[in-house]
């Protein structure tokens, strides 16, 4: 069918991820389009119920026409069946924007929304409450991959809860930043603790303050340092454990206790003569 005979109505819950619509962009512009959008009719127009990103990647392509199935079932169900196919795929989220569509526009009551996606309705009104909590700021960011859904999940909606006026800011500030969910969790972790001056540096400023933390934070040890570390944990292992021996532990054990200590050390034992025997070879190469 033609691009223009598509209504896109439901592009605003579908999340963009920049890294997968380059690939595929690439992909349909050496080779045909292999896997097919889905559509419902509706009048002398298809609503598209899958296939966004392909959809973008043609037209950007400059092609008038898409490959596609529709499928003969209500706009709702439709919705409803594409939404079972990407079950797992999903998070919160996701499932309240479509929810609150299909409470807005097919007037499904939380009775109903609780039956079709077999949860109770306390788990249905937490959903919907996200987008209570999360300004539109954000889940529009969430759905352009400017901020991570995970990110926001974890860390933008208690901060929304905690103080909306900040978390509008951050969104703000955040934007050009495009951070990862650590770094969004470093702000919040910051936000949390930090002081007065501190938040007001976060909510203007959040790649200094990252900057400035990551400054601080102490490089990964190398190798030798892991290997020095390990030696000096093994000595003082060792050292414990001739200080039990020497306060009498082997003669409180009972006889299966000794059997297991035997075993244990022997292993213990073989382990350590091969770390032995691998030190002199090294040692000889020198």
């Amino acid at each position: 069918m033609e691009l223009h005979q598509l209504t896109l109505r439901y592009e605003h819950l579908r999340k963009r991820h920049p890294r997968q619509e380059r690939a595929l962009l690439s992909s349909l512009s050496e080779s045909e389009q292999l896997l097919p959008i889905v559509v419902v009719s509706e009048a002398e127009r298809f609503v598209l119920i899958d296939g966004y990103k392909r959809v973008r990647a043609l037209k950007r392509l400059a092609r008038d026409t898409v490959r596609a199935t529709c499928w003969q079932v209500a706009e709702v169900e439709a919705l409803l069946l594409e939404r079972g196919l990407r079950r797992g795929t999903e998070d919160a989220l996701d499932q309240a924007w479509l929810m609150a569509e299909l409470q807005e526009r097919f007037h499904c009551s939380m009775d109903e929304l609780a039956r079709r996606f077999e949860h109770s309705k306390s788990w249905v009104s937490r959903r919907l409450a996200l987008l209570q909590v999360l300004p539109a700021t954000i889940q529009e960011q969430v759905r352009v991959g400017t901020v991570s859904a995970h990110a926001a999940m974890k860390y933008l909606v208690p901060l929304a809860r905690a103080n909306a006026a900040a978390v509008q800011q951050l969104a703000a500030a955040l934007t050009a930043l495009k951070p990862t969910t650590r770094e969004v969790g470093a702000l919040y972790g910051g936000w949390q603790s930090g002081t007065q001056r501190t938040r007001e540096l976060i909510l203007h400023s959040p790649q200094i303050y990252l900057q400035a933390q990551a400054a601080r934070t102490p490089a990964p040890p190398s190798a030798t340092q892991r290997f020095l570390q390990d030696l000096g944990a093994l000595a003082g292992i060792a050292r414990r454990a001739h200080g039990a021996l020497e306060g009498g532990l082997l003669q409180q054990l009972l006889e299966s206790e000794r059997l297991e200590v035997k075993e244990a050390f022997a292993r213990a034992n073989t382990e350590l003569q091969r770390l032995i025997h691998r030190v002199e070879l090294e040692g000889a190469a020198c």
